[in-house]
């Protein structure tokens, strides 16, 4: 074969290669658990909405606050939060809409809401170990005026963290919304 011949022959293999390149830069693989024992944990994960209840009433008591109760439409709220971040692979206040809007769409009316997220937590303990290590996340646990809370996790092994998990507090309604004091973090 001539010169001339392999570097046209060259080119075309060059131009097969970077057109193959292209296409493969298009094609989206699942993601796969960042590890083969997160399959084995996140099938052990499990919530108990009445064990976080009893360890942030405890947190609360020591600290002079009054007790909190599990709440249907905050516990709703906070399941569709914690499925829209499992479904984004995105740990975010705003990834299921804004809180101000969640609440309202959730029909909740309060005078004090926030809200603590968290990701890769296995445990309650975990989870509460971890907001309360956060100041933002520990001022919502401490609220003085909460009454009431809603908790959630979702889980899947192909996200970055595995499992999510919502908390929502609120105290009860006395005024009108526009007066709202939000804490989410």
């Amino acid at each position: 074969m001539t010169p001339a011949g392999l570097g046209m022959r060259r080119g075309a293999l060059l131009s097969a290669l970077l057109a193959t390149a292209l296409l493969a830069g298009c094609y989206e693989t699942p993601l796969a658990p960042l590890d083969a024992r997160l399959d084995n944990r996140l099938a052990d994960v499990r919530l108990d909405p009445q064990a976080l209840e009893a360890s942030l009433n405890a947190y609360r008591a020591a600290h002079g606050l009054a007790p909190v109760r599990l709440d249907s439409q905050l516990t709703a709220m906070a399941q569709r939060q914690a499925d829209a971040m499992v479904a984004g692979n995105a740990l975010s206040h705003d990834v299921a809409g804004a809180f101000r809007a969640r609440l309202a769409a959730s029909g909740v009316e309060a005078d004090e809401a926030g809200e603590n997220l968290g990701a890769g937590y296995f445990s309650v303990d975990e989870a509460m170990e971890g907001w309360r290590g956060s100041a933002e996340h520990d001022a919502n646990l401490r609220m003085a005026g909460a009454t009431r809370i809603g908790v959630a996790i979702a889980k899947s092994p192909h996200t970055h963290y595995g499992v999510y998990w919502a908390l929502e507090l609120a105290a009860d309604q006395h005024r009108p919304l526009d007066g709202l004091r939000i804490g989410a973090f």
